[in-house]
């Protein structure tokens, strides 16, 4: 009797149902595309690549020009010294001075007062020195001990009537005739141009002799001329660099 229990039991056991084999499992629902998160990255990379590409048209689309490195006052001039070239997006709206002009930029005046860090356009010289009314310009030609080292466009210096002749007389006189001519011709004047030391020689007279030019007052200009062509100029920095 046990052993037909056993056996029963036995027979109980086999006959549950098997478990499905891997083979057998449901198929699962195939994965839900998203067409429009693909078509954004396609935008996204097309837009990416139109962007570069406009990157590099503007890049190679560009000008060197002019730049004033140094306040030029009205009526001065450039020079190697008063700018720098600088690349700017071309634009054939704006008349910008390109470095390859500078040399023919030189023989040109400011026709107004240019201050530092701008852009150089035509607009802005002229063949005419833009003097104010009641002033005059004034070219001087000063050897070495005649200006100020160091001298340069929009100081503002006194030129002084110097002696150059020595005598052997009586020392009272020479000195009551060097008292009397080295006298003030102007207080205050406005240097409107000097060569800059990279500037070619033709713009330097002789090999010691400096070209300046001065804006005086007119009722100065005459005198000034007149000690300027007997060499009894020298020049003398002083305070007052704003204005003409």
């Amino acid at each position: 009797m046990k052993i037909q229990e056993r056996t029963g039991a036995g027979v109980g056991r086999s006959a549950a149902p098997a478990q499905p084999s891997v083979g057998d499992r449901l198929p699962t629902p195939p994965r839900e595309r998203k067409p429009a998160l693909a078509a954004l990255a396609v935008l996204l990379i097309l837009v990416g690549a139109l962007g570069a590409t406009m990157l590099v048209l503007q890049a190679g689309d560009r000008i060197e020009v002019v730049k004033v490195t140094q306040a030029i006052p009205a009526g001065g001039s450039v020079n190697t010294s008063n700018t720098t070239s600088v690349m700017v997006a071309k634009d054939d709206s704006i008349h910008y001075v390109e470095w390859t002009q500078l040399n023919e930029l030189k023989k040109l005046k400011a026709v107004n007062a240019i201050p530092a860090g701008v852009v150089a356009v035509g607009e802005m010289f002229g063949s005419e020195a833009g003097v104010a009314a009641g002033k005059a310009t004034v070219g001087l030609s000063l050897k070495a001990g005649q200006y100020p080292t160091g001298i340069k466009q929009g100081d503002t210096v006194a030129a002084y009537r110097v002696s150059s002749a020595s005598g052997s007389g009586n020392s009272n006189n020479n000195s009551s005739s060097s008292a009397s001519s080295n006298a003030v011709i102007v207080d205050s004047a406005r240097v409107t141009y000097v060569p800059g030391p990279k500037d070619s020689g033709d713009e330097i007279v002789g090999s010691t002799n400096l070209a300046v030019t001065l804006t005086v007052d007119s009722d100065k200009a005459a005198d000034l001329a007149q000690a300027a062509s007997n060499g009894e100029v020298a020049l003398v920095q002083v305070p007052g660099n704003s204005g003409n």
